[in-house]
């Protein structure tokens, strides 16, 4: 049971009480894209006895630089990144139990998928969920990992709630507005960097459940690959946060459903708070207005008014190349219906 683990058990700081700690650990990666993939991988081979991915997204050509568990054939088959992952990592350590799940984080299931974990590791591409992972982790005194990348610039932080020593919100006050920031459909991403900081995240997660909480990295870890620099960033506690000091958690109590722009991909995604929708039916339906459709276990595929749309059982869509969150909702009303 512990030989494929014989070279980390060897290292003085885990050794097999370690490995034993590992094994009996659970954590939950909200999204698996460049930074998930790899953080994914990496707990998988260490050893962590409980990973459960969830991702709202489906394969395309254009991640294959970054995610490194993906390929052209779960590109051709509109592969859902959660369950592509779930069938490559199963294969890699079938002693543990993987859960790729295909849905979106959000106010109304966060509280769902947080159940029963240790530790939340943040490998998003947007501050709305992650301020929302942090709402969620003060709550339910979880900690988690924020990992952001863009370029060649990256961040990674480690927020332990019981230690009280500040938020996400302590921070950063607010998301930014949308547009504020650049994206990386127009600043790139560089995979170097996205490997390195999935490989911090992945080190801090480690030394999180081998129980060194005093060596776990307090400060905002700042890195440019470009300039080979990296700076700590020492955080204030913010005595006024609203989340860590006067528990009000108000992104997790949206529960309002909405579009929301996807990195990376030029789409936008629709969620109106529907479930388990009849992907036959409608496929049904469009079929018969001489629409051609795509069918997999996961999602409905099709093309309609120069947009390519994705509908998801749980009643999210995706739209490429929409023009806006207006124009997406109109497409959805017209082929999908509310």
């Amino acid at each position: 049971m512990f030989e494929r683990y014989e070279k980390q058990i060897n290292y003085e700081k885990i050794g097999r009480i370690g490995q034993e700690r590992l094994q009996q650990s659970k954590v939950l990666i909200v999204g698996c894209g460049a930074l998930g993939t790899v953080v994914a991988n990496n707990l998988v081979r260490m050893g962590i006895g409980h990973i459960r991915i969830v991702d709202r997204d489906f394969v395309e050509l254009t991640n294959l630089h970054r995610q490194i568990l993906f390929d052209e054939e779960d590109v051709a088959n509109s592969m859902p990144k959660a369950k592509a992952a779930e069938g490559k990592l199963q294969k890699i350590n079938s002693e543990i139990t993987i859960e790729g799940m295909v849905k979106e984080v959000n106010s109304r299931t966060i509280e769902d998928f947080i159940k029963g974990m240790d530790l939340i590791v943040d490998c998003t591409d947007n501050f709305k969920t992650r301020f929302l992972i942090n709402d969620a982790a003060f709550k339910y005194n979880l900690p988690w990992i924020y990992g952001g990348a863009l370029g060649t610039s990256g961040m990674v932080k480690v927020f332990i709630p019981e230690e009280k020593s500040g938020c996400l919100q302590c921070m950063i006050p607010k998301p930014p507005d949308s547009g504020a920031l650049p994206t990386c459909d127009t600043a790139g991403v560089v995979n170097t960097l996205t490997g390195v900081v999935a490989n911090l995240e992945s080190n801090e997660a480690l030394k999180y459940f081998l129980g060194f909480i005093e060596e776990v990295e307090k400060d905002l870890v700042f890195m440019d690959l470009w300039d080979n620099t990296f700076k700590k960033i020492p955080q204030r506690k913010n005595e006024d946060c609203p989340c860590c000091v006067k528990e009000t958690y108000r992104y997790l109590e949206n529960k309002r459903p909405e579009a929301t722009y996807i990195c990376g991909q030029n789409s936008i995604q629709i969620n109106l708070g529907q479930d388990n929708m009849n992907l036959a039916e409608i496929q049904q339906r469009l079929e018969s207005k001489n629409i051609q459709t795509r069918r997999n276990p996961y999602l409905l595929s099709f093309e309609a008014e120069d947009v390519e749309i994705k509908i998801f059982k749980d009643g999210r869509a995706i739209l490429k190349n929409a023009k806006n969150e207006d124009v997406a909702k109109s497409i959805y009303a017209k082929y999908i219906g509310y």
